[in-house]
């Protein structure tokens, strides 16, 4: 069994209640689908906790963004992407700077094993398109497409609300599965939901455990406050970054 985060967007109160449950249930690994950094008011302590615990680390669109430029950002994402580079490049420890970028800039796109592929966004566009339950009313055409692109079981994150998608198309949320997706030869999507600024109104942290017959959703709860004031205390983060943690949006 391992733990699959993602989204983590530099909240480092988030990620560390996440790995205390993942030391708590003796998990064997952790792979993150990326988005470690962009938004949040830690990203070099996330960025050195994702580098020292996580087994492997895919690129998400916001460490994209720092390493080269913001595309198709609102102002506020803009913003903290650039804040975010600042904080990167500010760093006096020239080693550990140059250890971080390197880190950043070798991140791959895609993950593939015998049992599932792992990517940020999708299987069609690893870095950067969403999928979203509407998806499956307003463009079901958009699944075809995305489902011939791997076997049998696909992870992502990106859109920060969690669950699964199947080849109907179909979404089921967390609680419609009880927080369980059982395994079987039938092809899924599982959006693992985000560590560190959920979307789906639960403010907790979400990430999966992954055993070999079922996929399991976990929420953990954390200290939004704190997170919400660190972002209050930095002028070029906008104040919504913050605001939007109490209720999960």
């Amino acid at each position: 069994m391992f733990a699959i985060i993602s989204d983590i967007h530099g909240n480092l109160e988030a990620l560390q209640a996440v790995l205390a449950e993942v030391d708590r249930r003796q998990l064997q690994h952790v792979l993150c689908l990326g988005d470690i950094i962009g938004y949040g008011p830690n990203p070099l302590e996330c960025m050195d906790l994702v580098m020292t615990r996580s087994r492997a680390t895919l690129m998400g669109n916001h460490d994209f963004a720092v390493l080269y430029e913001p595309f198709n950002f609102n102002a506020g994402a803009e913003s903290a992407c650039f804040w975010t580079r600042k904080q990167f490049e500010n760093d006096p420890d020239v080693q550990r700077k140059a250890k971080r970028w390197k880190y950043l800039g070798g991140l791959p796109v895609r993950i593939r094993t015998p049992d599932f592929i792992a990517v940020h966004a999708s299987p069609r566009r690893p870095v950067n398109e969403y999928i979203f339950p509407d998806d499956i009313y307003t463009n079901p055409g958009k699944f075809v497409s995305i489902f011939e692109r791997f076997n049998r079981l696909c992870f992502v994150g990106h859109t920060h609300v969690p669950g699964v998608f199947l080849e109907g198309p179909d979404f089921y949320s967390p609680d419609e599965l009880e927080s369980k997706y059982e395994l079987t030869d039938e092809k899924a999507i599982v959006n693992v939901g985000s560590v560190g600024q959920p979307r789906d109104r639960d403010p907790r942290a979400s990430f999966v455990v992954v055993s070999d017959t079922y996929v399991e959703f976990v929420r953990i709860p954390y200290d939004v406050q704190t997170t919400k004031k660190k972002v209050e205390q930095i002028e070029d983060l906008d104040n919504f970054l913050g605001a939007r943690l109490e209720d999960g949006r």
